[in-house]
């Protein structure tokens, strides 16, 4: 083996997995990236500001959704003419608070799904408009936002980020079945 060909054949092996992970890797400029905490209540108040800020549409994908602000803020969104759809975990969501959130939801014209393919659908994630994405551990519910230490960090203006996020949450949503309100 030659010098030269030992510094193609790793280059090659890097190429490959470059090239087989593209869709993963990204160079963002002027982004702006935002980090809050829990309980100390930014990671909350990051949510409600991306859910606020959006004009145009909202996907959200969640794992425990029971959060009276987050509910208030996406049904607020619907009545500005944002459209908004959620795909929320089936079986985290089993309970009287989630059904009562996604009662909410649902009852004010928001479509609702309920993913049971996994073990658990663990994503906690917003994406808006196209370009900007909200992700991390913070859950949409009360005790995320009042007792748990979670975080949640929002980038805004990455369409191609937002881009990668959208097709994982159309995955999601696609596997769901529709929620039917209790009441």
């Amino acid at each position: 083996m030659t010098a030269l060909s030992a510094l193609t054949r790793p280059l090659s092996r890097w190429m490959v997995a470059s090239v087989l992970l593209c869709n993963l890797t990204f160079t963002v400029q002027a982004a702006e990236i935002q980090v809050g905490f829990s309980p100390e209540g930014s990671a909350e108040q990051l949510v409600l500001n991306v859910i606020q800020r959006a004009r145009q549409q909202i996907r959200m994908m969640a794992y425990s959704f029971t959060s009276p602000s987050v509910v208030k803020a996406l049904v607020q969104a619907k009545r500005r003419g944002v459209d908004v759809q959620v795909v929320v975990d089936a079986h985290g969501n089993d309970n009287r608070a989630s059904r009562a959130a996604m009662n909410l939801l649902a009852n004010a014209q928001i479509p609702v799904r309920t993913n049971a393919a996994y073990k658990i659908q663990h994503d906690k994630v917003i994406i808006t408009d196209g370009q900007n994405v909200e992700t991390g551990s913070f859950n949409y519910s009360a005790s995320a936002a009042k007792a748990n230490s979670e975080n949640a960090v929002v980038m805004w203006d990455v369409p191609a980020v937002a881009s990668v996020y959208l097709e994982h949450w159309q995955s999601r949503w696609v596997q769901g079945q529709p929620y039917q309100p209790t009441y």
